[in-house]
């Protein structure tokens, strides 16, 4: 069983930061990539960013591009994401997944990713 752990939410001004970190434990695997999605109230989930397994390749959607970084520590099984210049419309929860089935290529799709966290709220004030 593979467990997967946000943290790092909250409530912050609009332009302010936060960076989220969400650690996978368990039967992990020895390759995956990893992503960020979030889901606002009334709104599907949808993709925030992704990164390969050696943390070469990064993927972002166009909403938060320039504004947000993922990162990752492999030795932590750890994944990051710094969130600077924080709007209203950031406002969600955020939710990090595992693709088992992609190394390389980290897909901006839900449903290519087999292991879900709980999430974590972060909500931004205007």
């Amino acid at each position: 069983q593979v467990q997967v752990a946000e943290s790092g939410g909250g409530l912050v001004q609009a332009g302010g930061s936060l960076r989220l970190s969400c650690v996978a434990s368990g039967r992990t695997p020895s390759s995956f990539s990893l992503g960020w999605f979030r889901q606002a109230p009334r709104k599907e989930r949808e993709f925030v960013a992704a990164i390969s397994r050696s943390g070469g390749v990064t993927r972002y959607a166009d909403s938060v591009k320039g504004r947000f970084t993922i990162s990752r520590d492999n030795a932590k099984n750890t994944v990051y994401l710094q969130m600077n210049s924080l709007k209203p419309e950031d406002t969600a929860v955020y939710y990090c997944a595992l693709d088992t089935g992609r190394v390389h290529n980290p897909s901006n799709l839900r449903t290519e990713y087999d292991y879900w966290g709980q999430g974590t709220q972060v909500t931004v004030s205007s």
